[in-house]
């Protein structure tokens, strides 16, 4: 009984890691070398992985 309470303590505390590692915003701006101006439709990618988006012009 006490292998199968730490096995199910291990497995939630993995699962609460991994769901947490998931949750995380990058913000910025791209913007161009060569006239400082914003470029949109940019895909942007985390290096080494195939997660991306595109950047869009949000004007707030």
């Amino acid at each position: 009984m006490k292998q199968r309470m730490t096995l199910f303590m291990a497995i939630l505390l993995i699962g609460i890691g991994l769901s947490n590692a998931q949750v995380s915003q990058v913000t910025g701006n791209v913007m161009s070398e060569e006239d400082g101006l914003p470029v949109v439709g940019a895909s942007v990618l985390v290096k080494g992985t195939t997660v991306g988006t595109v950047v869009w012009f949000d004007k707030k």
